[in-house]
């Protein structure tokens, strides 16, 4: 959770309200800033900005209809410089299933169509830029428009394999949390999650190096040495309080 006031709010879908956090304004000029290369670098980093927060705000929407479907009321979306949120009453372990994996899901679903709609507009472009009605300057355009929704569709697969890595607060440690719980108790499911976490964060430096290294960039995020130590520690704690 974050303890910033809100730059915005606006009702979302099925009266959500969705609020933007400062540190939004942040990542905007991170953006901005690294675009800086004249006017057509600026507008592809307010672009790329444009992309990425419309791919969170539909991944934690995600969560807020698995709510939704399952009458557990949504107080709010909030947007901030780390990701988002979806701040909703609690809810059960199989109720928090679906709350969870619905934000990949989305993602993931958004990967799929968005990577179909670039193949759809690459595939029906003439080899010729003079076949095409409006000549090359509809050429152009529906070139840089298939290259958007590839990246776009990229962007979604990241987010969603990312999400999905074991570690708390991604929504991969939660659900491995959750599903732990259908066949362990809560002791050892907590336990197993807080040492997977841990195995996670110890190899996080490595991956980032890996991933700069390999793509020239790396995560503004770090899990939690501490929580999950604590998570493992917890869990050994209740199971020896339960044998006495």
């Amino acid at each position: 959770m974050t303890s910033e006031n809100p730059i915005a709010s606006f009702t979302g879908p099925w009266g959500i309200p969705i609020q933007i956090m400062p540190s939004m304004g942040f990542l905007l000029l991170l953006f901005v800033g690294l675009s800086a290369g004249g006017m057509g670098s600026i507008v592809s980093g307010l672009a790329m900005f444009a992309i990425i927060v419309a791919s969170i705000l539909a991944h934690e929407l995600g969560h807020a209809w698995g709510a939704k479907v399952q009458g557990v009321p949504v107080q709010r979306v909030v947007l901030h410089g780390g990701g988002g949120f979806c701040q909703h009453r609690s809810a059960g372990a199989r109720a928090s299933e679906l709350i969870v994996i619905m934000g990949p899901l989305v993602n993931l679903a958004l990967w799929a169509i968005l990577s179909l709609a670039s193949e759809v507009m690459w595939s029906t472009m003439p080899m010729d830029a003079d076949l095409v009605p409006g000549g090359l300057a509809a050429y152009q355009m529906q070139l840089e428009i298939g290259y958007w929704l590839w990246l776009a569709s990229d962007l979604n697969l990241m987010l969603f394999l990312l999400n999905m890595i074991p570690v708390q607060p991604l929504d991969g440690g939660k659900l491995l949390h959750l599903w732990l719980l259908r066949v362990l108790s809560q002791e050892s499911a907590m336990q197993i999650t807080g040492a997977v976490g841990l195995v996670c964060t110890v190899l996080w430096i490595p991956a980032m190096i890996l991933l700069y290294v390999t793509f020239g960039f790396v995560l503004l995020f770090f899990p939690s040495l501490r929580a999950h130590w604590a998570m493992l520690r917890g869990g050994a704690r209740l199971n020896r309080l339960r044998r006495h």
